[in-house]
């Protein structure tokens, strides 16, 4: 966490990895001026928050500016999938739209890292964002594991189907939901989970290419995301492992 106005432009000019800024909501002056504009050339999300938010992350002269740099440099989608075709591999991608809980992040970053997934994506606005809670959860597998950092998930999915990979959203939206075990699992695939209040969002539903479902005999409505994420992972890597694709 950086705080000033200038130490935050200057944290935007030397391309620090930012994942957003919070700006005081009646923030005035010139220098201000400087930094919404210098902000708006960029993708780094911004929120207007009330002061007071401000001062609960910190007691010191922030100016009416705080930012929050990433543990964890960011890499492109658009760069991975080329390198995994490369290397002769089925892209194996994990992406997460609207997780929010840092725990659930970390514990989902390892079970990627120990299952050999290529890259998990996390989209730039309402999102989960690599900081020390995730890193201490995901036992160090952020340390290794890429993780994209796209627009959006709606384009995310887009770029990965135009790309050749199968598209998989976890859910139990949809008429046309099947159960995870039934489809296979060979090629290149990723899989979409979804918040736990809200799930994937029926714009990101509609483009993908199969809706799956874990099969639920109790009476609490839905899995915790990270053990889901964890149940589709594993069965991807099972069948993987038995056509010896692995």
């Amino acid at each position: 966490m950086i705080f000033g106005i200038r130490a935050v432009m200057e944290a935007v000019q030397a391309g620090k990895e930012i994942d957003k800024v919070l700006i005081k909501r009646d923030l005035q002056g010139d220098l201000s001026k400087e930094l919404s504009a210098l902000l708006r050339g960029t993708d780094i999300p911004v929120q207007r928050v009330p002061v007071e938010r401000l001062d609960r992350i910190t007691r010191k002269n922030h100016q009416g500016v705080v930012a929050f740099i990433s543990a964890v440099a960011y890499q492109k989608l658009e760069d991975i999938i080329p390198f995994v075709f490369e290397q002769g591999k089925s892209p194996f991608i994990v992406l997460l739209d609207g997780v929010t809980d840092v725990r659930n992040f970390g514990a989902i970053a390892r079970t990627c890292e120990c299952a050999g997934v290529d890259a998990i994506v996390l989209p730039q606005k309402d999102s989960v964002s690599v900081n020390a809670d995730a890193m201490k959860t995901s036992a160090g597998a952020l340390n290794v594991l890429p993780v994209c950092k796209e627009r959006s998930i709606n384009e995310a999915i887009r770029f990965l189907k135009n790309s050749g990979v199968t598209v998989l959203a976890a859910s139990e939206k949809g008429s046309d939901g099947k159960y995870y075990t039934s489809l296979e699992y060979d090629g290149p695939v990723a899989i979409v989970m979804g918040a736990e209040d809200k799930g994937v969002s029926m714009d990101n539903l509609r483009i993908c290419d199969h809706i799956v479902t874990i099969p639920q005999f109790g009476t609490i409505g839905s899995l915790n995301v990270s053990v889901a994420s964890s149940i589709l992972i594993y069965e991807i890597v099972r069948q993987r492992m038995n056509k010896k694709i692995l």
